[in-house]
């Protein structure tokens, strides 16, 4: 596979859109989206939208301070992925061959808010740790970085794709939720079974609405800022606390190295700048952590297209780690 240059590079993305995987504004079933010119494909099935308690009750004894106050939220309908992102999905990205880019639809992209898409820098070590790769959830990305795969997967597919926002993720996993009977290690990947590491997709039982591994294997990436006041003064209708710093951001699900009462729908983790700690470059790097093999993520579908101005404010601004 040949690597593209270590720095940044912007370009403009190229893509031939009449062969789309397309799927049907008046329907709303699980479908799988191919990628135009890539060996790739991802699967999604639909979440019906409405009102959930969202966070912890007081009398959750395993519930920390920053899941509460429990608030009442509406989120609209949206598809969400089957599968945690995969390294051949991300390595995709990551490893785009520019020149394989074709003749694209300028007003397609326009459409999606696009003019453009940044490329991943080469990352300088293995960022899987040799804990696997191919159908192993990719890991050790920003949440600047999983953005930017949604941006890539919106200009090369037509379909506008993003990150859950915290909302989005909460409710799936609790509409998803596996009985009380099932036991945990059935359900997820945690420190209590996981061998010290991540393990490949799919191989745990799936929730009640077919997504596989929202608790454990690996934390996942949503849209929000980190703060531990929001649900305090949370909107109702599909509340997002939009990003304006670097840190702290949100994590959800647990992961491979957390104990199992840390897996639960409503335990919400932050990012932390000790996550690239091992990253030697000055500023530090925009697109890997290096630090958290623990950190992955998966995408969305909302079943109403946003607007132009709505797409264009999640794709979320890269910022400077000195």
């Amino acid at each position: 596979m040949r690597l593209l240059p270590c720095s940044t590079l912007f370009f403009v993305v190229l893509i031939q859109f009449s062969n789309i995987s397309k799927v049907s504004s008046q329907s709303f079933d699980p479908y799988t989206q191919s990628v135009p010119d890539e060996s790739i494909n991802l699967k999604f099935v639909p979440v019906q939208g409405g009102y959930f308690d969202m966070g912890s009750l007081e009398k959750d004894q395993l519930a920390q301070a920053d899941e509460k106050p429990s608030h009442k939220v509406k989120v609209d309908d949206f598809w969400m992925g089957v599968y945690e992102v995969t390294w051949e999905q991300f390595d995709t990205f990551v490893f785009q061959e520019l020149d394989a880019l074709k003749s694209f639809d300028k007003d397609k992209l326009k459409s999606l808010g696009i003019d453009g898409v940044t490329s991943a820098s080469t990352p300088y070590v293995d960022m899987s740790f040799g804990m696997g790769k191919d159908d192993y959830p990719a890991v050790n990305m920003t949440q600047y970085g999983a953005t930017m795969f949604c941006k890539w997967l919106s200009a090369k597919t037509g379909v506008f794709y993003r990150l859950p926002t915290e909302a989005e993720w909460e409710y799936a996993c609790k509409k998803g939720a596996l009985s009380n009977g099932v036991p945990l290690d059935e359900q997820a990947w945690s420190k209590k079974n996981s061998d010290f590491q991540y393990e490949e997709i799919g191989t745990k039982r799936p929730n009640n609405l077919g997504i596989y591994d929202m608790l454990g294997n690996v934390a996942e990436w949503v849209l929000d800022q980190y703060d531990t006041t929001f649900y305090s003064n949370s909107p109702i209708d599909n509340p997002l606390n939009t990003p304006k710093t670097l840190y702290p951001r949100v994590v959800r699900g647990g992961s491979w190295k957390d104990m199992p009462e840390q897996l639960r729908c409503a335990a919400r983790q932050p990012s932390k700048s000790r996550w690239k700690r091992r990253d030697p470059q000055i500023p530090k790097s925009q697109w890997w952590l290096t630090n958290a093999p623990f950190v992955g993520f998966r995408i969305v579908r909302p079943k109403v297209a946003p607007t132009i101005t709505e797409i264009e404010n999640y794709w979320l601004e890269p910022m400077d780690d000195f």
